[in-house]
């Protein structure tokens, strides 16, 4: 491991395979709580499922106790007009919800060394409007599409540019300003950004080792956000609707791994004609 002139994190292949391992923890606890997820839970009671399935594959909850304040769970859960960062707890899901589920876990390698992995989904409670199931559609198609994007010797902005460009080309949506995807390695969230808009071509470059978290962030109506009374929950400022999808990616000398996908991201990526650059 070391950094480049950006800051950035640059990886060892070993160490990009420990983080394989704690992408594989979130992307099997992220598809455990999809299966759970129904009219009648409560987002507390799927916060105890994921726990429970982070410890079982011995690994650590990223999100619990992280920040000021201190994060007090261990999954964020949003419901429909909050973006992001909602905390679990009490509320029941209802017919119709679309829930935003954010999972990160922490593996540690032989020299005790802790490697992060973070992804998100956005499920359904039941049957959703259309118009919903479409903004779903599109956010999850628009991380594919800033995933697909990267390679050795681009730029961060060729992510952001592969993202917006998706959204824009599907209709009226608002792409939430001020959140965006992130480095990702010994710490949770590193340098660089990973904004959801921007210009091909520019922002720090690519190189084999770089990981990067790219995560979506659409609504249907506006762009501007507020912070709840929590100072945690992330909620749309006109009550419109939102999606949020992620995924953790290294990028090897083959191509793109997807670290928090259990196919390592071959399918979606050889979809789109990129090769994957997973080892496993």
């Amino acid at each position: 491991m070391f950094f480049d002139q950006h800051r950035i994190e640059i990886k060892t292949p070993e160490q990009v395979r420990v983080m394989r391992a704690a992408g594989l923890v979130v992307g099997r606890t992220l598809a455990r709580l999809r299966e759970a997820v129904r009219p009648g839970i409560t987002t507390g009671e799927l916060d105890a499922l994921a726990e429970r399935s982070i410890r079982e594959q011995g690994a650590v909850p990223s999100f619990l106790g992280y920040g000021v304040p201190p994060f007090p769970a261990t999954i964020c859960a949003s419901v429909n007009d909050e973006v992001v960062h909602g905390i679990p707890g009490s509320r029941v899901l209802v017919e119709g919800d679309a829930i935003s589920i954010d999972c990160g876990a922490i593996v540690f390698d032989d020299s005790g060394q802790g490697w992060h992995g973070d992804a998100a989904i956005t499920v359904a409670v039941g049957s959703v409007r259309d118009e919903v199931a479409e903004l779903m559609r599109v956010t999850e198609e628009s991380l594919w599409r800033g995933l697909a994007a990267a390679r050795i010797g681009g730029r961060v902005g060729d992510i952001s540019h592969a993202v917006a460009s998706y959204v824009r080309s599907q209709g009226v949506y608002g792409i939430v300003d001020g959140y965006t995807g992130h480095g990702i390695g010994t710490s949770m969230h590193m340098e660089p950004d990973v904004p959801n808009e921007g210009r091909p071509g520019r922002g720090p470059r690519l190189r084999q080792g770089t990981a990067l978290a790219v995560e979506p962030m659409i609504t249907l109506g506006t762009h501007d956000s507020d912070v709840a009374a929590d100072d945690w929950t992330v909620v749309t400022t006109d009550g419109s609707w939102a999606a949020h999808y992620e995924h953790t990616f290294a990028l090897t000398e083959n191509g793109v791994w997807v670290l928090t996908a259990e196919d390592g991201g071959r399918a979606r990526l050889e979809a789109l004609g990129v090769p994957y650059g997973g080892t496993d």
